[in-house]
């Protein structure tokens, strides 16, 4: 199958916290293909770091402020980011790479998407324009752990990205939209690719 990976990045966990960064890149499992040259990657608007300071998490003033401050300096509008998006998913190159997916629509690929990245996208993009650029099915490699961790196939550790990361010997997990979609597409690939051969 074709999936579309995406990783964002946020000014933190809770329900009021802001998009800052997203990346997206398409991959075929089975040619074991990740085409870079479609991947796309966007900065998102948001307040200054020194105005949200008072209320963001140890972890984002500690690991996030560089892209907090990218972002509100360079970033888009949401409105600008939607516009984007819809306008990527059109493109005749993007239509004809997903055109063999289930009724036609981009199936999304990432980690532990329930956190933030799909409540995210369905309060900022909209409920219709999710539906119908996107397929309601999607696929988790959080989930995907879980259940080869349940059936003995890979190590506890993999429940992590980390860990998973440690396990196929990728390197640690670097906290960029992009850097992150790619290496979740990658992740999975190999991951196939262990279980085939055992």
């Amino acid at each position: 199958m074709r999936y579309l990976s995406f990783d964002i990045e946020a000014t933190g966990l809770a329900e009021d916290d802001l998009i800052i960064e997203f990346a997206m890149v398409p991959f075929d499992t089975a040619t074991d293909s990740i085409p870079l040259t479609m991947a796309k990657h966007f900065y998102i608007k948001c307040p200054s770091f020194e105005s949200m300071k008072h209320k963001l998490d140890p972890w984002v003033i500690e690991h996030n402020k560089s892209l907090i401050e990218k972002a509100h300096s360079d970033g888009i509008s949401i409105e600008e980011f939607k516009q984007e998006l819809s306008a990527y998913t059109k493109q005749p190159e993007i239509s004809e790479y997903f055109k063999d997916s289930p009724k036609g629509k981009i199936v999304l690929f990432g980690k532990s998407m329930n956190a933030i990245d799909l409540p995210f996208m369905n309060r900022d993009l909209g409920w219709n324009f999710m539906r119908d650029h996107f397929h309601h099915q999607v696929n988790d490699l959080s989930s995907v752990a879980f259940s080869l961790i349940d059936m003995g196939l890979i190590p506890k550790d993999c429940a992590t990205g980390s860990g998973m990361m440690k396990f196929l010997g990728m390197g640690d997990v670097a906290h960029t939209a992009l850097e992150d979609a790619v290496n979740t597409a990658r992740m999975y690939l190999d991951l196939l690719a262990k279980l085939k051969k055992s």
